[in-house]
C-alpha cells in the first residue's frame, strides 16, 4: 500500500492559529505529486520532546510537532555538529 507508513518514515503535524500564518500550501500535480507548506509559527516559545517520542516546535502561532525519539534527535545533532566542524 502507498499509505503504509514503514519504520523510517516520521509523521508530523502543523497546527496554525489562524489561515492568516499560513504563507503558502500546494499540491502540486505532476511528477511526484509534492506538496509545499509554507507559515509562521511566529516567536519561538518552546522546543520540548513529549514523552521523548516527539519533537514539538512552539511559536506564538502555532505548532510543529515531529514524530522523532530523543536517540535519533542525538544521532541527528551528532551528524549536523561533526558536519559543521569539517567545513
Amino acid at each position: 500500500m502507498a499509505n503504509q507508513k514503514n519504520s523510517e518514515e516520521r509523521g508530523f503535524s502543523l497546527e496554525l492559529n489562524s489561515k492568516e500564518h499560513v504563507k503558502r500550501f500546494t499540491i502540486l500535480d505532476g511528477a511526484g505529486s509534492r506538496v509545499l507548506v509554507e507559515g509562521f509559527l511566529g516567536v519561538l516559545q518552546q522546543i520540548t520532546l513529549v514523552e521523548g517520542l516527539m519533537l514539538e516546535v512552539k511559536g506564538s502561532n502555532g505548532v510543529l510537532r515531529l514524530d522523532m525519539t530523543e536517540d535519533e534527535l542525538r544521532r541527528v545533532l551528532s551528524v549536523k555538529t561533526e558536519a559543521s566542524k569539517e567545513g
